[in-house]
């Protein structure tokens, strides 16, 4: 395998959230809580680093792909592939295991 792999992933950002975290999953959408406000590029900013420190991946290989300014982004991350991204989500939160229909 080479080192291109890379992941793309669908979030719905909650920005000025109490913790930065995941929420869940809406069928393919995750759903990310964001500390950081909606304003001057902070929640993007914060989007990045936080799934750069999630993944171990350096900051300059996540990027928004689409939805700078939308609560819906496409992120992609280089190094890492779709698989090992979903892992690094479902541990980063625990482990639970319900499917998030109350």
């Amino acid at each position: 395998m080479t080192g291109n792999a890379r992941a793309r992933i669908t979030l719905k950002i909650r920005a000025g959230a109490k913790r930065s975290q995941f929420a869940g999953k809406l069928g393919d959408v995750w759903k990310l809580q964001i500390a950081a406000p909606p304003v001057d590029g902070k929640a993007n900013e914060a989007v990045m680093k936080y799934l750069a420190k999630l993944t171990g991946k350096p900051a300059s290989a996540v990027r928004i792909v689409s939805g700078f300014t939308s609560p819906m982004k496409t992120v992609e991350i280089e190094g890492v592939d779709r698989e090992a991204l979903e892992r690094a989500i479902l541990e980063s939160h625990g482990p639970e295991t319900h499917t998030g229909i109350a």
